[in-house]
């Protein structure tokens, strides 16, 4: 393996930071919804119900290098009431239910390690929006804002503080324990970012709205303005005596920005603690930005040495809060007051005494955030809720009331959104947007006392839980009744009885952080499968989560529909399901759920009809359908009272089994003669009560439908007849609901004067030469077109507006080789659609004849200048009038989606839109690689389906027997009628079903015999101090434990232990939830570090034996020398007992640790503390055979192939050992001379080279290699560096998986190579991303190589991020030689896709190479590693 590519298949979803603030809109876009009137003085005095909603503010959440900006959509109740369902939470407030849906998302080519949002200022009436400041590591800060014209986010300036002209700032340091953070001035002056932990960097903020960037093209004169900052300079605190800075803030209430330090003067440590503590002192400096001065103007000494937090409290208060883990303490500059948490809260001199708190908790790792602006939330390190309460007079804080709240998922960050809202975001759990409110009066206070520190998502097991997808499962239990909590405090006069309720009312998915996982079959996994296909049969079984949000996540990249029934039906060219209202037709009844009545399937040369009632019984002698030739499509016309069949040549009407109309198309067009009759019907969009034929000579038709008399009529749109451009696909759009979304992008809002309620249709058009209009419809009016439509350019706009980002030079000086590659590239395939939702938007496809799909989705945005442009055409064009004008689109990326090879002439449509299967929506995708593309919160998630290799037919089927389900015809001729698993979430990159195990779990491995998943959970347990330090002694020389240190008292204190043990898991059958088998427990004080499945040679019966192997540490403190015990298990199918299942066959207790087994050709390898022993296994006992003195510290990662052992250790890199069997002994080939902490090993092996992959602490990849013959390798002692790249996250498990066979190797191109057994490494990171190292021929990574330093270059990056700087070798200071750069990074690659034609084909004739023959290397990629 001598060249790779990186390439991420999932991406991260831990949630590092999340904030709050007006990006893509203002406050004052903002409507009440509370009173019909709208206007501000009559709203005033409307005397309000229930609290009012304000603003909703967007919720900007960042996962590793993901940045995703959400717009929070509350439901009120009236508009809910209509839609019938009732949403997640109940109702409170007069809110039904509040969803986050997605308005923009991008992967950066950097970690964001802090995030603030700048404030615009300005209060509820204000028109400018904020902006989000972003630190990435070392010294970069990036200031991003929303441009409504191009529907995303755009760099506004950029600050970098590293370099050689910076380099004094690190005062000769290399490494810094954190990166920069950011916080910002409250009211949007200034912001501040520490980097180099002792240099503060002031970004002053632009008065008014004008920074560098003046009024450009981009901004029009009307066009919002965001906060943006206008210039920076730094403050370097070392001069102002600041040594050890903990944290900042900026605090509220003066006139000119005021910045808090908290500090240390001295440090400490634990065992000095008596003698000094309370050294922590903040100080506050007045920040003049125009002066660049910064007074000290007061400052408070004497807080705890383990202080490390400061949140400014909100005016009128003002004040910082500082917190600490024992105690909170507030300081302002004119009053403070202090609450001791717990009993290690001491005051500076013990003769005050601290106000206790009523219960005792440790803040250390605590989240929080203003709930209001006397009361903040905190979320602990176990996960508990807490509220604290500040008790003031005017502007001086009496005392502080902390009172319990629910319990919910561990927290890296809390952002409150809006009055009502707050959002908690996890690396560790689920993200969720819970909805609080507070008061005595204002929610129902009867669920009240009894359940008050519950989980926010309640615990309780019912059969309910086992029916919700698995994300929701935990937090759905709360919609019967209201969580109610009440913060009382002692002295009840002074503080009102406050109660806060809560509701969750969204989560976002994450199954990070990925510890380790397993590589097993599915339950329902096809035996037969051969190919890509066979993937499909296995999963990825994830450890992921800590504490309670301890879960199994398990991770399929593919969809595997449950089969009900297959049938054979060879010949199959389409399938449709219609709906028919018999005797119903009176009742006016919701069609959602109404049964399918007929399946209509089209054969090479006839149509055959069933029904589908109990059974699928055939009918087509029956019917009056036409039967004799194939059907292009059928439909249901009339809301279902009659369905239209469309055959080559003509078209029927039915209703039931018989025929009310009969239309042909071969004579309509007269003047044309005799030529016309040879035109067919090639494709169909029906959209009640049009339907839209596209014909073989480049024409189309529309039959007119007339609801009063059920009968069509043909007619021939004049605007295309005179045009004679050729149609190369068209499809109709219904624009639905009471208010259709695309009339709102017309200036005159009612089209015709008419406002149906069904209403409007419109006609997409693409014609042979690549562009493309749109078309009211019946009129055809054109409304919107776009040039170049094949082009994929990243935004259209409507052609009457004028682009003016466009350029015309670049198009007219390309050469002509390249323009005929643009002729012969056509649109075959168009939809548009429209999913259900209260603000969603409509979604563009189209499918290429080379196969590639363009996504778009539609945006407004109202320019200014758009009035001039449009006059001067108006006049040569009367039709302009009604123009969708403010209509745009901007192109969304498919991730993960390979294309499909290009159609080989067959006119079958490969795009099925659907509203509800199994309550998803989206659109399936048929094909050679067919794909369901879903629709969750505005933005659309690919799944692959590989389990059936090509599928030639796809449509819905609702009855009796199958609910919400779907049929499919594969190419090879067989019907499959199926269901969609239901418990999985499919609003994740990867569909997952997760299993909570309310522990953490560690490691897990796959029985496959036994189809059984054996875990490590470790569950943390409260015990009485005096067991805890018994547990602590050596039992060999049993002391006595010394209690003189130790009060009685506080030997009865609990003290928090993780207990282990080994939980033995099976999945169900039917796909529900997973069954925990057996139990293995452990001692006290032992940890289980390792689990595996060894395969043992016994050398009494001379037979392989499969056993369960378990290593543990006994913990015991650094008094105790360490043991561990080794656990040999077998498994035995015994279903009538399951309590013995499994039974212990050996257990042996050695020196050290045993943090690592495997299975070395029927010997076990055991690495125990600082050695390696391998053993022999009689049946009864294990015998040690060789043994080596390596790794020097601890085992962390153990791999064998063949007779080749790789260790990683802790902090001393890599050892490459082989075993011989002959003399019986272990030999240390060479190892890595560097010091290295090493994550996580693996072989990787491509055809007959072997290679050794680590990942190590800095989150970098590097492969060695072993070359004894190389005089660099000290005659094979030393491992040489192949290639080192940055991942960006610590990898934590590699798995090494067969690349499969993609199209260049089957044509065998390369008979010659030896490279018939390659594989690829997939890897887990602790940020929940799974990705994948493939080896690749050193022609192709050339060839790619040369595209991606091109790519540097030519695509705009957002945030100005350096792609190459972030994927170099990260060593943090220490000393490392810089290897080849043999790693490609298919994140960069996979922009080439999304670049107009015209630059893609240009990129590509600068390195020397054809656009085509880099998509087919892309995609051998993508097909080579599509796992699972």
């Amino acid at each position: 393996m001598s060249y790779a590519a990186h390439k991420m298949m999932h991406w991260p979803t831990g949630i590092e930071n999340c904030a709050a603030g007006f990006i893509t809109h203002s406050r004052a876009d903002f409507v009440p919804r509370i009173s019909p009137i709208q206007t501000d003085d009559l709203h005033s005095d409307w005397p309000a119900p229930r609290r009012e909603i304000g603003p909703v503010p967007n919720l900007v959440v960042t996962a590793a290098n993901v940045l995703e900006v959400y717009v929070v959509r509350v439901q009120e109740q009236d508009t809910a009431r209509g839609s019938g369902e009732s949403k997640r939470g109940g109702l409170m407030d007069g809110v039904t239910g509040a969803s986050l849906e997605l308005v923009c998302h991008y992967r950066l080519h950097g970690n964001v390690l802090s995030m603030a949002v700048l404030s615009s200022g300005g209060g509820d009436g204000s028109k400018r929006r904020d902006a989000i400041i972003l630190t990435f590591e070392d010294a970069k800060i990036s200031v991003l804002e929303f441009d409504d014209s191009i529907h995303g986010l755009r760099t506004s300036s950029m600050h970098c503080f590293e370099g050689p002209e910076w380099l004094h700032l690190r005062r000769g340091r290399e490494s810094f324990a954190r990166g920069p953070s950011v916080k910002v001035d409250p009211q949007g002056r200034c912001g501040g970012v520490l980097v180099y932990d002792l240099q503060l960097i002031i970004l002053k903020a632009a008065q008014g709205g004008y920074g560098l960037v003046g009024d450009d093209d981009g901004f029009a004169s009307g066009a919002a303005i965001s906060a943006r900052v206008e210039s920076s300079y730094i403050i370097s605190l070392r001069d102002m005596d600041m040594k050890h800075v903990k944290d900042f803030t900026f605090v509220h209430g003066y006139i000119e920005p005021v910045l808090v330090i908290l500090h240390e003067r001295e440090l400490t440590w634990a065992g000095r603690v008596s003698w000094k503590h309370h050294t922590c002192m903040i100080s506050a400096l007045s920040i003049s930005t125009t002066l660049k001065q910064h007074p000290l103007i007061w400052s408070a000494i004497n807080l705890p040495h383990d202080a490390y937090k400061l949140l400014a409290v909100p005016s009128p208060i003002g004040g910082v809060l500082v917190i600490s883990a024992n105690s909170i303490h507030y300081h302002s500059q004119s009053a403070s007051c202090a609450l001791a948490l717990n009993s290690y809260a001491g005051s500076v001199d013990s003769s005050q005494e601290m106000p206790r708190s009523s219960f005792t908790v440790e803040l250390d790792a605590a989240n929080a955030s203003w709930l209001s602006n006397d009361v903040i939330l905190l979320s602990t390190k176990t996960g508990e809720l807490l509220l604290l309460t500040l008790v003031y007079d005017g502007r001086v804080v009496h005392r502080l009331d902390l009172s319990k709240s629910k319990a919910s998922v561990l927290t890296s960050g809390i952002a409150t959104v809006g009055n009502s809202l707050f959002f908690l975001g996890s690396r560790l759990g689920d993200g969720l947007l819970v909805q609080f409110t507070s008061g005595v009066g204002a929610s129902m206070l009867s669920a009240g006392l009894k359940d008050e520190v519950g989980d926010i998502e309640g615990d309780d097991p019912s059969a309910k839980r086992l029916r919700m997808s698995s994300s929701d499962a935990l937090q759905d239990m709360i919609s019967g009744e209201e969580l109610s909590l009440y913060g009382s405090a002692q002295n009840n006069a002074e503080s009102a009885q406050r109660s806060f309720s809560f509701a969750v009312r969204d989560s976002l998915v994450n199954v990070g952080p990925l510890k380790d996982f397993s590589y097993g079959l599915r339950i329902n996994a096809d035996a037969n499968a051969t190919g890509i296909a066979k993937q499909s049969n296995y999963e990825l079984v994830c450890c992921s989560g800590h504490g309670k949000n301890g879960a199994l996540c398990v991770l399929r990249q593919s969809i595997r529909p449950e089969m009900i029934t297959e049938v054979g039906l060879p010949g199959c060219k389409g399938i449709w399901t219609v709906y028919h209202k018999n005797a119903r037709g009176h009742n006016a009844e919701s069609s959602d759920d109404e049964y399918h009545a007929f399946l209509i399937i089209s054969l090479e040369a006839r149509t055959m009809v069933l029904e589908t009632a109990d059974h699928l019984s055939e009918v087509t002698d029956k019917v009056d359908y036409f039967l004799q030739g194939r059907t292009i499509a059928a439909g249901n016309l009339f809301g279902r009272r009659r369905v239209v069949q469309i055959y080559e040549r003509g078209a029927r009407i039915l209703e039931g089994y018989y025929m009310t109309q009969d239309l042909s198309f071969g004579v309509s067009n007269s003047e044309s003669g005799s030529s016309s009759e040879s035109a067919t019907v090639l494709s169909v969009s029906i959209v009640d009560p049009y339907v839209l034929l596209r014909m073989s000579d480049g024409g189309i038709r529309l039959l007119v439908g007339d609801p009063s008399s059920c009968t069509v009529s043909v007619s021939n749109p004049a605007a295309l007849e005179s045009s004679k451009k050729l149609v190369s696909a068209c499809t109709l759009y219904h624009d639905e609901g009471p208010e259709p979304w695309l009339r709102k992008s017309s200036i005159d809002e009612a089209i015709d004067g008419v406002l149906h309620d069904e209403g409007d249709v419109y006609c997409v058009i693409c014609y042979e030469s690549g562009s493309l209009e749109i078309f009211d419809v019946p009129n055809f009016n054109c409304v919107f077109s776009v040039e170049k439509f094949v082009s994929g350019k990243p935004h259209l706009v409507d052609t009457f507006m004028g682009d003016p980002q466009k350029s015309q030079s670049s198009e007219e000086v390309s050469d002509l080789s390249r323009n005929e590659k643009l002729q012969n590239m056509r649109v075959v395939e168009l939809t548009m659609q429209r999913w259900s939702g209260h603000y969603s938007r409509p979604f563009l496809f189209g499918i290429l004849n080379d196969g590639m799909i363009f996504c778009y989705h539609a945006y407004l945005y109202e320019s200014m200048d758009s009035t001039s442009k449009t006059e001067v055409s108006a006049s040569s064009q009367n039709t302009t009038a009604s123009r969708l004008r403010n209509l745009r689109f901007v192109r969304v990326p498919l991730d993960t989606y390979s294309r499909n090879d290009p159609s080989n002439g067959t006119s079958c449509q490969r795009m099925t839109v659907f509203k509800n299967i199994a309550g998803n929506q989206g659109l399936f995708l048929a094909g050679s690689r067919p794909a369901w593309l879903m629709v969750f919160r505005e933005r659309i998630r690919v799944h692959p389906q590989l389990c059936d290799g090509s599928i030639v037919a796809f449509t819905v089927l609702h009855n009796v027997n199958c609910n919400h389900g779907l049929i499919y015809v594969t190419s090879e001729g067989i019907m499959k009628i199926c269901q969609l698993p239901s418990i999985t979430s499919y609003d994740n990159y990867w569909p997952v079903q997760k299993i909570p195990l309310k522990g953490t779990p560690h490691q897990v491995t796959y029985f496959a015999e036994k189809n059984l998943y054996p875990l490590i959970v470790s569950v943390p347990v409260q015990k009485p101090l005096n067991q805890v330090l018994s547990s602590l002694v050596d039992q060999e020389f049993s002391h006595q434990v010394e209690n003189h240190n130790l009060s009685p008292e506080e030997l009865h204190r609990t003290y928090t232990v993780d207990e282990f043990e080994v939980r033995i898991m099976e999945p169900e059958k039917s796909g529900g939830p997973w069954q925990t088998r057996a139990t293995i427990p452990l001692q006290t004080s032992e940890n289980a570090l390792t689990v595996r499945v060894v395969t043992l040679f016994n050398t009494t019966t001379k037979e392989n034996e499969t056993l369960l192997a378990i290593g543990t540490a006994y913990v015991q403190g650094e008094d105790v020398a360490g043991r561990g015990r080794v656990l040999l298990f077998s498994a035995e199918n015994n279903f009538d007992n399951p309590q013995n299942l499994i039974s212990e066959v050996f257990s042996k207790e050695l020196k050290g640790a045993i943090s690592a087994l495997a299975s070395l050709q029927g010997h076990l390898l055991i690495a125990s503390g600082p050695k390696i022993i391998l053993h022999k296994w009689t049946g009864s006992d294990l015998t040690g055979i060789a043994f080596f003195d390596v790794p020097p510290l601890y085992v962390v990662s153990l791999n064998i192939v063949k007779n080749f052992i790789l260790i990683g250790d802790i902090h001393k890199s890599i050892y490459f050992l082989s075993w011989k069997e002959q003399g019986a002994q272990l030999n240390l080939l060479a190892k890595d001379f560097g010091n290295l902490d090493c994550f996580a090993t693996e072989f990787l092996i491509d055809g007959s080279t072997l290679s050794l992959a680590v990942a190590d602490a800095q989150k970098n990849i590097q492969i060695l290699y072993y070359a004894p013959k190389i005089s660099e390798s000290w005659r094979g002692q030393k491992l040489l560096t192949r290639a080192e790249f940055h991942v960006g996250a610590h990898v934590t498990k590699f798995l090494r998986l067969q690349m499969l066979s993609t199209s260049s190797d089957r044509t065998g191109k390369n008979p010659g190579s030896d490279k018939t057994v390659r594989y690829a490494l997939l890897f887990g990171t602790l940020d929940g991303s799974i990705g994948s190292i493939a080896p690749l021929e050193e022609l192709t990574f050339r060839r790619l190589q040369s595209l991606q330093n091109k790519l540097v270059d030519a695509v705009p990056h957002v945030a100005g991020l350096n792609p190459r700087s972030f994927r170099q070798f990260r060593s943090n200071g220490k000393a490392h030689r810089p290897g080849p750069d043999s790693i490609v990074d298919c994140e960069l690659l996979f922009h080439y896709e999304m670049l107009p034609l015209e630059e893609q084909l240009e990129i590509a004739q600068q390195i020397g190479t054809t656009r085509l023959q880099i998509l087919s290397n892309l995609d051998d990629l993508s097909l080579g590693t599509s796992f699972l």
